[in-house]
This record gives C-alpha cells, sequence and structure tokens, in this order.
C-alpha cells in the first residue's frame, strides 16, 4: 500500500495556502508538506515510518489551525494506504477530530479501538472536557485501566472550569490517594477550585503541597496561591508569597492588585500599581474599580484620564463601571463626558452600556434624558426597557413605569420585579400583589427580589393568610431563601401579628446567615411588638458573631428601649454607635432618643439634644417632643416645640390641638380658647383616623 499511487487533489488543494499548515519558517521545522510531496509526486521509495510522521505532522498542524477539510481528506488519505490499525496515527486522527470540536467523529474512532490504550484515553477525554461533555467525561474517566498525572489533571481542570469545584477537589484527593503525584497544571487547577470552596486551612494545605513538590517558584501555580490567599482575606500570606515570587508576570501582578482593590484597600493598591514594570488594560480597569468601590470617584476619573493618554482604551466593562458610579454620585457632567466616550469608542451600540446610560440618567434625575437615549437606542433589549422602567420609578413616576411595562414587547423576570417593586415602594400594595399573580399567571418564575417586593407588600396589608400562601409558594418552587428574602419573610410575620413564627423562622436560619438584614428584621419586629427584653436579646446575640450591626439595627434596639423606659441602656446603645461602630445617628436615631427622654419626662434633655443635632430638626422630632410636653404638662417646652412645628408646618393641626391641650391641662383657658380659634380662622382640620381592620 505504501508504494500504491496517492491521491493528487490533497497536495494540490493545500499548495495556494499553506498557512493551515504551519507559520515556522521552513528553515527552522519542516513543513508538514514537506514530508507528504514525495507521496504526492508518486514516489514509491518512501519508507513506512517517514510516512507516518509526515501523515502525523500532517494532522497535528490540521488540528491547531482547525483545517477540518484537509484534515478529513489526510483521514481519507490514511484509510486507502491501510494505516487506521495503527495507533500512533489513530490517536493523531482522534485529536485532530477532537480539538476541531467532532466529538462524534472523534469517539467512533475512539470505539473502534480493541484494547484501551491509555494515550487514546488521555486525548478523548481532553476532547470530552474541551467539549463540556462532562458526563462523558466521568463515564471514560471512570473505566480507564490506567489513569496517569495527565488524566487526573485533564479531569480536575474540567470539572474546575465547570464549576464543579466539589468534585475537582475530590478527584485532587483521590490522585493523591493512589499515590499519582500532581505537576504545576494539577495544582494551578486545584487551588483554582479550592478558591470557590474557600478556608485558609486548605489555601496553606495546597501551598504546603507546592512546596513539597518543588513547584511554589513555577508562576502558575504560585499566581493562582496568590488568588486564593486573597479571596481567603488573608492579604499579609498573599504579599509575602506574591514577594517571593522569583518571575511575576502582568497577570501576577493584577491578582495582588485585584485583592487588595477587592478588600478595600486601595492606597495600597495604587502603591502595587506605581511599582508595576508594565501595566495592561486589566491592571487600569482594576485601579479604576478600586477607587469607584469606596466611593473615590474622582480619582477613579483622574486614573481613566492617565490611562487614555497612554494610549489605552478602555473596555465595556470599565466604561459600565464608571458610568454606573456616577449614577450613584450623581456626577452629572462626568457621566455625559463618559458617555460622550462610549459613543466615540462604538461602546453604545451593547446593550448593557445603553442600559447603563439609561440608568446613569433616571439616577442622576435627568428622566427626559434616559427618555431620549431609549428612544435614540435600540429597543430590541429587555435591558434597555427595565432600565427606563427603574428610572421613572425612582423618579415617582409609577404611572408611565406601568404604561412603559404594558408596551414591552417581552418581559423577564427583572422586569415584573421592578414594576411590583414599585408599587410595594409607593405603598400601593394591591396593585403589587395584583401584578405578582399576572406574573404567577403568565409561567414567569419569579426570583429572591420579586418575593422580597411581595412579602414587603404583605406586610404592608397585614394579611397573615397571603404571607403563608407566598411563603409556601417560595418552599414549593425552590426558589433561593437568602438573606434579604429571608429578612422580609420574618419582617412579614412580625408584621402580620405572628411573631412567634417570625421569631422560629430567625431561630432556624440564624447560624446560615451572613448578613445583618435578618438580624435587624426580628430586632425590630420584637421591638414593634413590645418585647423589648427579647430585642434587646438578638441584639446580644448578634454582638457575638461577626456580623456588623448597621444603622437600621440601632433603631430597633432604640425603639425596644423606649418601650421598656431604659433610658441608660438606650443612651449607652446610642453613644455606642459611633464609639464602637463608627456609625453616625441619622435623624431617625435622634426621634428614638427624643421619644426615649420624654417618655421618661426628661424633658429639658430631650429639648437639648435637639438643639445639638447636626440636622435640623423635622416635624416628627418636634411633634414627639410636644406630645412628651404634653403628657408631663410642660408649658414652656410646649411652646417652643408647638412654635418650631408651626414653622415647618403652618397647617399642622394636631400640633395644635396638643398645645390647647397643654394650655388647658395647666389651666390657661384664655391661652387654650386662642389656639383654638387660630385653628378655626385658619379652617384647620384634623386628619381623621382610620383603621386597617376589616
Amino acid at each position: 500500500m505504501i508504494g500504491s499511487p496517492k491521491p493528487k487533489f490533497i497536495f494540490e488543494s493545500l499548495i495556494p495556502n499553506l498557512k493551515w499548515v504551519s507559520t515556522a519558517p521552513s528553515q527552522l521545522r519542516p513543513h508538514p508538506i514537506d514530508r507528504l510531496r514525495p507521496f504526492f509526486n508518486g514516489n514509491k521509495d518512501i519508507e513506512h515510518t517517514d510516512y507516518e510522521l509526515a501523515l502525523v505532522s500532517a494532522l497535528k498542524s490540521c488540528s491547531s489551525l482547525s483545517a477540518l477539510s484537509q484534515g478529513q481528506q489526510i483521514h481519507s488519505l490514511v484509510f486507502k494506504s491501510g494505516l487506521l490499525s495503527n495507533i500512533f496515527v489513530k490517536n493523531s486522527l482522534i485529536s485532530f477530530y477532537a480539538k476541531c470540536r467532532l466529538i462524534s467523529s472523534a469517539q467512533s474512532l475512539f470505539d473502534t479501538c480493541s484494547v484501551l490504550d491509555p494515550v487514546s484515553c488521555n486525548i478523548m477525554l481532553a476532547g470530552y472536557v474541551k467539549s463540556g461533555s462532562l458526563d462523558n467525561a466521568r463515564q471514560l474517566f471512570e473505566k480507564m485501566p490506567i489513569k496517569g498525572c495527565v488524566s487526573y489533571t485533564t479531569m480536575v481542570m474540567g470539572l474546575a472550569q465547570n464549576n464543579c469545584w466539589l468534585e475537582a477537589v475530590k478527584v485532587f484527593k483521590d490522585m493523591r490517594f493512589v499515590g499519582v503525584i500532581p505537576n504545576e497544571v494539577t495544582l494551578a487547577s486545584v487551588i483554582s477550585a479550592y478558591s470557590h470552596v474557600g478556608g485558609i486551612l486548605n489555601c496553606r494545605m495546597l501551598h504546603a503541597s507546592a512546596f513539597k513538590l518543588g513547584l511554589e517558584t513555577l508562576n502558575i501555580v504560585a499566581t493562582n496561591l496568590v488568588h486564593m490567599y486573597c479571596v481567603c482575606s488573608s492579604l499579609g500570606n498573599a504579599r509575602v508569597l506574591f514577594d517571593e515570587i522569583p518571575e511575576r508576570n502582568v497577570v501576577t501582578w493584577n491578582v495582588m492588585l485585584n485583592g487588595y482593590s477587592k478588600s478595600g484597600l486601595v492606597d495600597l493598591a495604587r502603591d502595587l500599581f506605581e511599582r508595576m514594570p508594565a501595566k495592561d488594560v486589566v491592571s487600569w480597569g482594576t485601579i479604576i474599580d478600586g477607587y469607584v468601590q469606596v466611593e473615590r470617584l474622582g480619582e477613579a476619573l483622574r486614573m481613566c484620564r492617565s490611562m487614555l493618554r497612554i494610549g489605552l482604551g478602555p473596555n465595556e466593562v470599565m466604561i459600565v463601571d464608571l458610568v454606573s458610579a456616577c449614577g450613584r454620585s450623581m456626577a452629572v457632567t462626568e457621566g455625559q463626558q463618559l458617555h460622550s466616550a462610549t459613543i466615540r469608542t462604538g461602546f453604545d451600540c451593547y446593550d448593557f452600556v445603553q442600559a447603563t446610560i439609561i440608568h446613569f440618567y433616571a439616577a442622576c434625575g435627568k428622566i427626559e434624558l434616559a427618555f431620549l437615549q431609549f428612544e435614540l437606542g435600540s429597543k430590541d433589549h429587555v435591558s434597555s426597557w427595565n432600565a427606563l422602567i427603574s428610572g421613572f420609578i425612582r423618579n415617582g413616576m409609577i404611572d408611565q413605569a406601568r404604561q412603559m411595562f404594558d408596551e414591552m414587547p417581552e418581559k423577564d423576570v427583572f422586569s415584573w420585579s421592578s414594576m411590583i417593586s414599585g408599587y410595594a415602594q409607593t405603598e400601593q400594595p394591591d396593585l403589587a400583589l395584583q401584578l405578582f399573580h399576572e406574573m404567577v399567571g403568565s409561567r414567569v418564575r419569579p426570583n429572591e427580589i420579586t418575593m422580597v417586593s411581595v412579602f414587603s407588600s404583605i406586610a404592608t396589608q397585614g394579611t397573615l393568610k397571603e404571607g403563608k400562601w407566598a411563603h409556601e409558594y417560595i418552599l414549593s418552587n425552590s426558589i433561593p431563601l437568602n438573606d434579604n428574602l429571608n429578612a422580609a419573610l420574618i419582617d412579614m410575620y412580625a408584621k402580620c401579628g405572628s411573631i412567634i413564627t417570625a421569631l422560629q423562622l430567625f431561630y432556624e436560619i440564624q447560624d446560615k446567615i451572613s448578613s445583618v438584614s435578618p438580624w435587624n428584621a426580628i430586632i425590630c419586629g420584637l421591638a414593634m411588638h413590645g418585647h423589648a427584653n427579647s430585642s434587646l436579646e438578638v441584639f446580644s446575640q448578634l454582638q457575638r458573631v461577626r456580623i456588623k450591626p448597621n444603622g437600621i439595627t440601632f433603631i430597633g434596639v432604640l425603639s425596644a428601649c423606649c418601650h421598656a423606659g431604659l433610658v441608660e441602656a438606650g443612651e449607652k446603645y446610642f453613644k455606642s454607635m459611633k464609639n464602637l461602630y463608627n456609625i453616625e445617628p441619622n435623624i431617625k436615631h435622634y426621634g428614638c432618643m427624643i421619644d426615649l427622654l420624654g417618655r421618661a419626662g426628661r424633658l429639658k434633655e430631650a429639648d437639648e439634644m435637639i438643639r445639638k443635632m447636626p440636622m435640623k430638626a423635622d416635624v416628627v422630632i418636634w411633634g414627639t417632643l410636644l406630645a412628651a410636653c404634653r403628657t408631663h404638662g410642660n408649658v414652656e417646652i410646649g411652646e417652643r416645640a408647638a412654635e418650631n412645628l408651626a414653622k415647618l408646618d403652618s397647617c399642622h393641626g394636631a400640633g395644635r390641638v396638643l398645645l390647647s391641650n397643654i394650655y388647658a391641662d395647666a389651666g390657661r383657658w384664655e391661652d387654650a380658647f386662642s389656639v383654638r380659634r387660630a385653628m378655626q380662622s385658619q379652617r384647620m382640620k384634623r386628619s381623621p383616623g382610620c383603621s386597617g381592620v376589616v
């Protein structure tokens, strides 16, 4: 067969375009065509071994350049030459088809193997992994008679790349158990998997393994270890290892830079950035994002301008990051400059960039510009519709938002969630729940964000039956219960009068909580129901875990102190906000303290606190003080509170009634009648009370 005439069409199809074989100069490396040329010229003296090597070399080139047609022609030549039984040639063909993602063709060839050859198995395993056929990869891996480092590494890498991190770790442990020594690629892949599993002990264990194997200085291993230390918030260890790496490339520098930026240590990140020998767009994007995350927009924009001056252009992720930050900071001028940059660079045609620009204008109160951007852009992307609907809601234009919602050609879960949230925020719970039931009927599956708004609406209505149904709905539909949704559930049960259920739910999830939201819900719920001691006990439990309280936490704590009359405890908690937790009290916290002091009859202290507040007292605070003056009969402070209340709201009838009653209680009937006459002359009306009880 070796001496038989060879089909000339193969050689002729390759001659016009030699790039498909190799780009290396012919004097440095023999060209695969040169190995095949004797066969196409009809040379019958060619050696069998040279012919095999020429075929394998050409197939390798076909694989690297995805030259499918030429590779298939070579396959025909192999078949006609009778070399398909040659395992060396067959493996090259399997590899060619696998790398060209023709897995079925590769598998057909592989299935003709009479014996499971380790090399064939590894090639096929790599093909399955590359094409994402993990189930086939698992089956082949299990039946492989011999598994070496390449087999385990391919499997670990494939599992890690497909987010099967725990399974990747298990395969690695099996590898070590049977005594197969990993290489640098194995370690890099398993370190990547462990980065998602977490745990500083795992990180140190892998670091020790790398040291024992002598691989810790290799860049691919060291860089992944630095990344894992950063993920585990062990930046000190990450920096020590980073400094020990003999040859750091730009990826290594970027990993350490990202570790500092994500942890909010932007000054350390900047110092590292300035020391970098070479910077790419990822480096610039990382430091810019670091400044954005800590709300230092001015420095982020200065860094962006510096990047542009050296000839590097921003990518779409950086543009979105900066425009979003401008929206949060209401930096209109800077955001508009970035908008211009997106037009110049052509990024404005990206749907997510267009949606970000719409969101930016809406966040800055420029809803007409947001609408103009929507009108000028493509309306094929649901994200742009969603951004405009959210913008209308943010600017209090709920009817316009609903009109846009009804006009949408296609709605996704975010469209429904935004509209339901809008109704919940504007205290229209009936419409929110009506829309939620329409959403369920349209077969769009709600997510956690949807259900938070739903429970908020139910809590506003106080309909426990509806709340129980919604709770059952999320359980039966396997909607993930994150901290925000758990907090909404607890808040709903508390506001619907079932504080026992709220407390039971809290204790069921207590060990799984990672944020302060569920703690706030139960602390405020218990305080609202008058269970002050229980509320403060839960707060004490919170202080013993590694979750930092926030401003909402202290509203619940101070409310509990108000209900129980715990003035000294309330003062202690109020002072601890700034001293222990670096939380600046806002007007609601001062309102709680005025209420606490007023109920206790310490009106002079309450009046003095109002004078020293860093912000001006509002109607609620003056009204609270006035009510306390009525309770304790303090005319002098009551008059001052009423006077300030009238300045803020001249039509506040309830305040005038309270002042009149204070005068009456003090026997100052003429003053009381004078206040009443003034109310009548100004035609003030006291708002009638109402009840939600049916």
